[in-house]
C-alpha cells in the first residue's frame, strides 16, 4: 500500500536567521527574513526519508502571500528544491543537509520580491504541505535591493536604531528631545497600515509593494486623518482634552498599539514631528532607511510660490492670517533612502518625504519622495512633489504693516527660509546640520544660478499645461532702501524659565541730518507652525539720533509678562518696529526664541549589569518663585522597564528640589536610554533622557 508523505515539524531556525538578516530587534518568535538573501530551514519527516523518495522525487516548494494568491499576479511562486541556490532574481531553494529523518533547505528570495508576510508550503505528488509563515522585509545589506545603503555605520543608525531625537526649538537654539522608535511587535500593525491604505486607494496589486515609492507614499498617506482611517488626527484648535497632547508621546509604538487596537480609528494627537517619527518607525520595520529631518524657517503650503507674506499692526504684533501660508518656526519630515529606477541615476539617494497634512489641489495631502537632489539643483519637474520642497526652502519673506492707510511694506526685514536643517548624527547623539544638501549657501553664485533655472522651468512648464494657475509667477524683488537707518535685534536664546529676556536694540544714523525715532519693541507668543497667540508685552521710546550716532538700547521682557503666555511650544516673537517722524518708511526687526523649562536630571549608578536589580535618581529642580503644582514624571526605557510608568510628585515648592527612585531590571545589554517626562500645571512639555551601557550578563 502506498504510504502519504507526513511532517512532523519544520525549523525555521528563527534565532540564527533572524540575527542573520536583522530582525532580531523586531521579533524573536517569528521569522522574519529580507529579500535576496538566504534564509535556512529543516524539515523534519515522520518516517525514513526512503519510504518517501517516490514522491519527492517530484517535490517542491510553493511561496504566496496575500488574502487571494494566483500566479498570474505574481504573489505565488512555485520552485525545485536543487542542489544550488539560482540568482537572486527569482526564488530558489537548494538541500544543504539531508540525513535519514530530514532535509536541511536553503531558500533565497529574488531581490524584487513584494515584501510581505509569506506562506511556504512543499508540495509533493498532489498534496500540499504547510511549512509555516515568514515575513518578508527590504533589505538595506544586499547591493541589489534598491534600498540598498552601502554604509554599515547608516545601516544600524537609519534602520536599526530605535532611540533617537527629534530637533525643535529655533535655528538659533535648537532643542532635542528624545523618541522612542521601538520596531518590537509592530509589524503586522505595518502590515495592516498597508492594506487599510491599499482599500482606501482601491489598489490591489500586491506586487506595487516591490518598490519602496508605493511603499512610502502608502505610509505617508495613512498617517494623518486626512487619509481614510489615517494613524493620527491633527487638532488645529490645540484643545487636546479628548485625547494626548502631541508633546506627551514619547514613542511610536503606544501609538500604533492604539491606533490597531480601536480598530484603525485615528489617535488623537500628532503634530508634524509626530507623524514624521511613527513614519520612522514603520519604514524601518519594513527595510527602508530612514531618518527624521528639521528645518527651520519653513515656508508651508507656498503653493510653489517662491514668496510668502506676513502681517503685523503697528504694535509689531503679528496679524492671525485666514491662509495657512506661513512661515514656520520650524517643520519636521523624513528622508529615505533608495535607488530612483523611475529617474536619473543621480537622483537615487535621500528622498523627501512629508506626511503633514498640506493644502493641494489633489487629494493626496501628503509629499514625496522627492529626491533631495532635485531640491537642490532646482529640478522643479521632478517626481514627486519636488517642487513643493524647493519653494518650502527657498521662498523670501515680505513683512507689511497695517496701518490706517493700508499696507505697507518694511525694511529691513527679509527673512530666509530653509535655515539649519538638521538631524541626528550616525552613531552619536549630537545633531548634523544637512542644510547643504537641500541649497547651496545663502547669496553664493550657485543659489542664484538654481534660482534663476526653477523660475525659468516654471514658465516652461505654464506653457505645457492646462492650469490657469500661474507659479513661481516673478521673481521676489527686495524693496529699494533708502541709506538712512540700520536697527539689529538680539535677545539670549534659549533662555530658561523664570528669567527676564534681554533685548538689545542697535539703531545707527546714517544720515547727514538729525532723526527723530519713533521705535517699538513687543513680545508675543506663537505656535510652532507660525500662528499667533498672546500679545505678552510692548514698550515704546523716543530719542533724537544725530548724524552718524548709534543708539543702543538694553530692554527686559519681565518674566511676569510671558509666565502664562508662553504656550505648548514656548516661542516667542520678539519684534521692533522703527519709524522717522518725518517720513513714511518703517524699519523692522524680528527674533524668535525658545523658553526651556527647568531641566529634570537622571542619575545612574556607576556599574549596571544585564538581569541585576538596580535603581535610578530623577531629579527636579523647581527655579521658579511659585509651586509647581500636580507634578506627574512619565518613565520609559525599552530594555530597563516594561512599558511606561507613572509618578505622582505633587507640588514642588519654589526654589526647592524634588528626588524620584527609580527601581528597575535591566533586561537587554548595550547602550539604553532612560526618558522622563513631566508634567504639572505650568508645564506642559518637559523632556529629559540619559543613556547608560549596560554590561551583559
Amino acid at each position: 500500500m502506498k504510504q502519504g508523505l507526513s511532517i512532523r515539524k519544520c525549523d525555521f531556525k528563527i534565532t540564527m536567521n533572524n540575527n542573520n538578516h536583522h530582525t532580531e530587534e523586531i521579533s524573536t518568535e517569528r521569522l522574519m527574513v529580507r529579500r535576496g538573501q538566504p534564509f535556512t530551514i529543516t524539515v523534519v519527516f515522520s518516517a525514513p526519508i526512503f519510504k518517501y523518495l517516490q514522491l519527492l522525487k517530484k517535490s517542491f516548494l510553493t511561496v504566496q502571500t496575500g488574502s487571494h494568491p494566483s500566479k498570474a499576479d505574481g504573489i505565488q511562486t512555485r520552485f525545485d528544491i536543487s542542489v544550488l541556490l539560482k540568482d537572486q532574481k527569482q526564488w530558489s531553494a537548494a538541500l544543504e543537509e539531508q540525513d535519514p529523518f530530514f532535509w536541511t533547505i536553503s531558500v533565497n528570495s529574488p531581490v524584487n520580491a513584494p515584501i510581505g508576510q509569506y506562506t511556504l508550503l512543499l508540495r509533493a505528488s498532489k498534496s500540499s504541505h504547510l511549512l509555516g509563515n515568514f515575513t518578508l522585509l527590504f533589505n538595506p545589506w544586499c547591493r541589489d535591493d534598491e534600498v540598498f545603503l552601502p554604509n554599515e555605520a547608516q545601516r544600524q543608525e537609519y534602520i536599526l536604531n530605535q532611540e533617537g531625537l527629534i530637533y525643535g526649538g529655533t535655528e538659533n537654539a535648537v532643542l532635542a528631545q528624545p523618541w522612542d522608535f521601538s520596531q518590537e511587535d509592530i509589524v503586522d500593525i505595518c502590515f495592516t497600515l498597508l492594506d487599510v491604505g491599499e482599500r482606501h486607494q482601491q489598489d490591489k496589486d500586491r506586487t506595487q509593494r516591490k518598490n519602496p515609492i508605493y511603499i512610502c507614499r502608502i505610509v505617508a498617506a495613512m498617517m494623518n486623518c486626512d487619509e481614510f482611517r489615517g494613524i493620527l488626527a491633527e487638532c488645529g484648535t490645540r484643545q487636546y482634552y479628548d485625547g494626548t497632547p502631541p508633546s506627551k508621546w514619547l514613542g511610536s509604538s503606544p501609538i500604533l498599539r492604539q491606533w490597531a487596537a480601536s480598530q484603525c480609528k485615528p489617535v488623537r494627537y500628532g503634530q508634524c514631528w509626530v507623524f514624521a517619527a511613527v513614519m520612522c518607525s514603520v519604514l524601518r520595520c519594513l527595510g527602508i532607511p530612514t531618518r527624521v529631518v528639521t528645518g527651520f524657517t519653513w515656508a508651508h503650503n507656498t503653493s510653489s510660490c517662491l514668496s510668502v507674506d506676513e502681517y503685523y499692526d503697528e504694535d509689531g504684533t503679528l496679524l492671525t492670517q485666514d491662509k495657512s501660508t506661513r512661515v514656520w518656526t520650524f517643520h519636521v519630515w523624513n528622508e529615505c533612502w533608495m535607488a530612483r529606477a523611475d529617474l536619473l541615476p543621480k537622483y537615487s539617494g535621500w528622498q523627501a518625504l512629508d506626511a503633514t497634512c498640506q493644502e493641494k489641489n489633489r487629494s493626496l495631502s501628503f509629499c514625496g519622495p522627492a529626491p533631495v537632489q532635485a531640491i537642490k539643483e532646482g529640478d522643479i519637474e521632478v517626481d514627486y512633489d519636488v517642487c513643493y520642497f524647493f519653494a518650502a526652502i527657498n521662498a523670501k519673506c515680505q513683512v507689511w504693516i497695517q496701518t490706517a492707510d493700508g499696507l505697507k511694506p518694511v525694511l529691513g526685514s527679509t527673512k530666509y527660509t530653509g535655515n539649519n536643517i538638521s538631524t541626528k548624527s550616525v552613531g552619536s547623539e549630537r545633531c548634523e546640520d544637512i542644510t547643504h544638501n537641500y541649497k547651496y549657501p545663502e547669496g553664493s553664485l550657485q543659489e542664484q544660478e538654481v534660482l534663476d533655472k526653477a523660475y525659468r522651468k516654471a514658465k516652461e512648464l505654464e506653457t505645457t499645461t492646462t492650469s490657469s494657475k500661474t507659479e513661481f509667477s516673478t521673481i521676489p524683488t527686495a524693496l529699494e532702501e533708502p541709506i538712512n537707518l540700520f536697527m539689529h535685534l538680539q535677545s539670549k536664546s534659549p533662555l530658561l524659565l523664570g528669567q527676564d529676556i534681554p533685548l538689545s536694540i542697535e539703531v545707527f544714523n546714517h544720515s547727514d541730518g538729525e532723526k527723530a525715532i519713533h521705535l517699538v519693541v513687543g513680545a508675543q507668543s506663537l505656535h510652532y507652525d507660525g500662528v499667533p497667540t498672546t500679545q505678552l508685552w510692548k514698550e515704546e521710546f523716543h530719542f533724537i539720533l544725530k548724524s552718524n550716532e548709534a543708539n543702543n538700547l538694553q530692554v527686559f521682557v519681565p518674566y511676569s509678562r510671558y509666565r502664562k503666555g508662553s504656550g505648548e511650544s514656548h516661542l516667542l516673537r520678539l519684534t521692533a518696529m522703527l519709524r522717522e517722524e518725518d517720513s513714511t518708511y518703517i524699519y523692522f526687526a524680528q527674533e524668535e526664541i525658545s523658553i526651556c523649562e527647568p531641566l529634570l536630571t537622571i542619575e545612574f549608578p556607576e556599574n549596571m549589569v544585564q538581569y541585576q536589580p538596580s535603581t535610578a535618581k530623577i531629579s527636579l529642580q523647581n527655579p521658579l518663585t511659585e509651586p509647581l503644582e500636580k507634578c506627574t514624571i512619565v518613565v520609559a526605557g525599552r530594555g530597563l522597564i516594561y512599558r511606561q510608568r507613572e509618578y505622582s510628585l505633587g507640588s514642588v515648592q519654589p526654589k526647592s528640589s524634588q528626588e524620584l527612585q527609580i527601581p528597575f531590571t535591566p533586561i537587554q545589554a548595550g547602550p539604553r536610554r532612560l526618558t522622563a517626562h513631566l508634567t504639572c500645571l505650568q508645564l506642559q512639555n518637559m523632556k529629559s533622557y540619559k543613556t547608560i551601557n549596560i554590561a551583559a550578563a
